[in-house]
């Protein structure tokens, strides 16, 4: 009977050792259920320090979250920290390839910057909860008009309470190597609110993060802050060409920090509904 103790104690490493499905999904798993009791954790310190929703709420939230990759055996290799030192409210554009990259995202997180979602995020559980009080911005991806008007109400906010907001402007994960489409939304809260924009490249995470292979190894993820865009004087007539400049910034950092070939890369489209993710 006390050897059936010790057999999950053996049979564990040994599937930790022997079986990259196993390691996916063990570290997967963690992740998620680790998340969720880090935001347990988090829920009452919020709480006890703004009274509620508050974007200075992030900063334990970060505070929080940042020790995780090191418990996934990642590890994020950073340059052009200087450009985030930029004064008063700015929108961060990054490409976005899995759930890990609220890692990065609380990697980089500058002060009273808080970031804009899917609706259907608050129903998380207790990452919903934390994500409320960290003063997210929840958009609902499937109604064009109400993301525009959250959108608009967005960047009257950034300018009445001096925040960041941190937007994917794909709009939905992408891990084909690539950047897919930007949407428009996040150009069209940089020119509504005259703020500007600066973009977060991170690298592939293919070198040890495959989803549909189910491989999940130790890695370095290259980040790259990029040199603000400014938007003054902009208006909605710039949105399209401002979205065309930034993608391929983006796109050619991306190529270059992550060390792939050009070659079959998806084309920017101006078009499409206004939404993130």
């Amino acid at each position: 009977m006390d050897a059936m103790w010790i057999t999950p104690l053996l049979v564990v490493p040994l599937l930790m050792w022997s079986s990259s499905t196993f390691v996916f999904y063990f570290k997967k798993c963690f992740y998620v259920a680790y998340m969720m009791c880090l935001a347990l954790v988090a829920i009452p310190l919020c709480v006890l320090k703004s009274g509620g929703r508050d974007v200075e709420n992030m900063r334990i939230i970060r505070g929080l979250v940042r020790h995780v990759k090191y418990f996934l055996g990642l590890r994020f290799d950073v340059s052009g920290w200087e450009h985030l030192q930029t004064e008063g409210p700015y929108v961060i554009v990054s490409n976005h390839q899995s759930s890990l990259d609220v890692l990065g995202l609380m990697e980089m997180l500058p002060d009273r910057c808080t970031m804009i979602a899917k609706k259907e995020l608050i129903y998380a559980g207790t990452v919903g909860i934390i994500c409320w009080l960290g003063g997210i911005v929840f958009i609902n991806r499937k109604k064009t008009n109400d993301a525009k008007t959250v959108m608009a109400g967005a960047a009257k906010t950034m300018l009445d309470d001096q925040i960041r907001l941190w937007v994917f402007p794909e709009g939905t994960r992408n891990q084909r190597g690539d950047l897919l489409p930007f949407k428009k939304g996040a150009f069209h809260l940089a020119v509504q609110a005259q703020v500007p924009i600066i973009p977060i490249v991170f690298s592939s995470y293919s070198s040890f993060y495959l989803r549909k292979e189910k491989q999940f190894k130790s890695g370095t993820i290259g980040v790259r802050v990029l040199p603000k865009i400014e938007t003054k004087g902009m208006t909605s007539e710039d949105v399209s060409s401002l979205l065309d400049k930034t993608f391929e910034v983006m796109l050619a950092n991306f190529q270059e920090v992550s060390n792939i070939s050009s070659n079959n890369i998806a084309v920017p489209q101006s078009n499409g509904p206004t939404t993130c993710h």
